[in-house]
């Protein structure tokens, strides 16, 4: 029964030594490593995005220029036309009608002033009676010119080259001046219009060289045309105008940049986004696997003596998808927890690779 007691007793002991000995060696566990930067200033290329409208370089809306029935139409929607090519003919009852009055009345006018000429000429009536006829006459010639004229209206041709948008009215519709039955889309060039707010304006025009704005623009970079489908157009864009005025109700300002489309590829009225690329000096590029949020904020990791401590910069990120160009929150020279922040806090201990 004795030995039996002793026994027990030594049991805790050994508990005891067995969890001072996993203390001890818990204590001398050594700080995870982690892979460290320092950081140095230099230039980066920033881009821009911004939503936009693409159209023609002309989008010209082809009204019949008289009242009628559309008799014939020579082309389809989305169809390739040259400036004059016909596009509809216009049946117009009405203005062929006004040719055959107005060549019933030259008639009679004629008729009139080879009578009055030779009692003219014979002192039996006046020479203003005379003079009042053949301005009559005159006048009937005028009227039938400007009733074949409107005749010839009849043709409705494109005024320029490019390419025909929706036809709204079919074979058979009557319309009259008021109605538009086409656009017609020049498309050799494109213009994409887009707005940048107020701030972002001011960032830009800060950032670029020249004393005024239209040097401002002239030193604009090359702009890129992403499509809704997500490729990148082939050809570049130059911006060229920016509205004198910011908008006071939206506060902002509109843009408009111009690309060739030679090939037609692109059509007016489809949308895209056009990106403008900005050069900054003097930032601190670094991985974004360096960094953490916390809300709204852009944090990393500061290298200090053996220890992290945490820190908010501005960032903005770089086009490659993969690195931050930070403008405030860093030093020259500083170094910083490079990747693995997740497992940190602040105040870690750690041990440089």
């Amino acid at each position: 029964m004795k030995l039996k007691t002793m026994i027990l007793g030594i049991v805790p002991l050994l508990v005891l030594a067995s969890c001072g000995k996993s203390a001890g060696e818990q204590q001398a566990v050594e700080p995870q490593s982690y892979s460290v930067m320092t950081v140095g200033k230099q230039s980066a290329i920033l881009q821009s995005v911004y939503p936009a409208t693409i159209r023609g370089k002309q989008d010209v809306e082809i009204r019949p220029r008289i009242d009628g029935f559309i008799q014939e139409i020579f082309v389809d929607e989305g169809s390739i036309v040259r400036k004059g090519q016909s596009l509809f003919k216009i049946d117009s009852p009405q203005a062929e009608q006004a040719v055959t009055t107005a060549k019933a009345s030259v008639s009679t006018a004629k008729i009139n002033v080879d009578r009055l000429r030779p009692l003219a000429e014979k002192g039996i009536i006046s020479e203003v009676q005379l003079a009042t006829a053949e301005e009559s006459y005159k006048s009937a010639q005028a009227v039938l010119k400007n009733a074949q004229e409107a005749v010839r209206w009849s043709q409705v041709i494109s005024p320029v080259d490019g390419v025909v948008g929706t036809i709204s009215y079919r074979q058979g519709s009557l319309v009259n001046s008021g109605n538009v039955l086409t656009t017609i889309a020049n498309t050799t060039d494109v213009f994409a219009y887009f707005s940048l707010n107020e701030k972002a304006l001011m960032n830009l025009l800060n950032n670029i060289e020249g004393s005024t704005q239209a040097e401002k623009i002239k030193n604009i970079p090359e702009v890129t045309l992403v499509l809704a489908d997500g490729t990148e157009y082939s050809e570049k864009g130059r911006i060229e105008t920016i509205s004198g005025m910011v908008n006071v109700t939206t506060g902002s300002a509109n843009f408009r940049a111009k690309f060739p489309n030679k090939q037609g590829f692109l059509r007016s009225g489809i949308s895209g986004k056009v990106i403008i690329p900005q050069k900054v000096n003097d930032v601190f590029v670094i991985p974004q696997q360096a960094t953490f949020q916390l809300q709204d904020k852009i944090l990393i990791f500061k290298v200090q003596g053996d220890s992290v401590a945490q820190a908010v910069v501005n960032a903005v990120a770089l086009p490659d998808g993969k690195n931050y160009a930070v403008s405030s929150g860093l030093s020259e020279g500083e170094r910083i927890v490079e990747s693995g922040v997740a497992t940190l806090r602040h105040g870690s201990k750690i041990s440089v690779k």
